[in-house]
């Protein structure tokens, strides 16, 4: 980053970068915003639980979960004085089974580039159930 440039638009812009690209299924562009060691780590026992190790695992992980049809409907992008976070509200229908979850998605940055990223949700049960 230049020193002229604002770090809080800067980190705001890649939360927008992050969620287009995720919309989009853009795992390239995904691939391009996070550190060669990035991690992502979600909680619950489901097949999308535990941490990612790697940039290619977090983009893995990315490409999985949209593969199961959510609707990332974006409600805030956050930042702090050196990261950023995305507030979600996911929604999506296998079946009879319905995930309708709110997460933050909170990423930690270096370098201007996303090094780990960690979800909280509001309903564990709920994901484990549809993630399967």
């Amino acid at each position: 980053m230049l020193p002229s440039e604002d770090p809080y638009k800067a980190a705001h812009q890649l939360g927008t970068r992050f969620h287009a690209f995720l919309t989009a299924g853009d795992w390239d562009g995904i691939r391009s915003l996070l550190t060669d060691d990035a991690t992502w780590t979600l909680p619950g026992d489901n097949t999308i639980s535990g941490t990612a190790v790697g940039a290619d695992a977090v983009v893995e992980r990315a490409r999985k979960i949209a593969s199961y049809g959510l609707d990332f409907r974006l409600l805030h992008i956050l930042v702090s004085r050196e990261n950023m976070a995305l507030s979600l509200h996911n929604t999506a229908r296998r079946g009879d089974v319905r995930l309708d979850e709110h997460l933050s998605t909170v990423c930690r940055l270096r370098d201007g580039r996303i090094a780990s990223i960690e979800t909280y949700l509001s309903d564990v049960p709920g994901m484990n159930a549809f993630f399967v």
